[in-house]
């Protein structure tokens, strides 16, 4: 099955930031999934290649920000697909709530839930 049909996707238009080391581009977010992201490409985005990427959001009208842990996979068309890495309990938590809201299927996105974390236990880190 084709990953990215495994996890919902929910558009959601906010501002974000991509930092690689000491490095950081502004970017707005297309659309979120428990998975990574589909954000617009920055002006001067030259990224060292294979390197991780941090997404890092605020969701709208308050101060909780999630931060995830990307690598790139795709770029096309000035938009760049992000597959997340890792994120924190307090990401993935906000970011849940978030989902959930938008979506309305609480039980479909517990499946997506325990999908992701299934997958990032057996997956190779770093």
């Amino acid at each position: 099955m084709d990953e990215r049909r495994m996890f919902s996707r929910v558009l959601f238009a906010a501002p974000a930031q991509l930092h690689q080391k000491l490095r950081s581009w502004p970017t707005h977010i297309l659309d979120l999934s428990l998975n990574g992201a589909l954000v617009e490409e920055p002006q001067d985005f030259d990224p060292k290649p294979d390197e991780v990427l941090w997404l890092s959001l605020y969701l709208p009208d308050s101060d909780i920000q999630v931060r995830m842990e990307t690598l790139l996979v795709h770029r096309d068309r000035r938009q760049l697909g992000l597959k997340c890495t890792h994120i924190d309990i307090d990401s993935i938590s906000h970011l849940r709530r978030m989902m959930e809201l938008n979506l309305g299927d609480a039980s479909l996105l517990n499946r997506e839930l325990l999908r992701f974390v299934q997958r990032h236990d057996t997956e190779p880190y770093g």
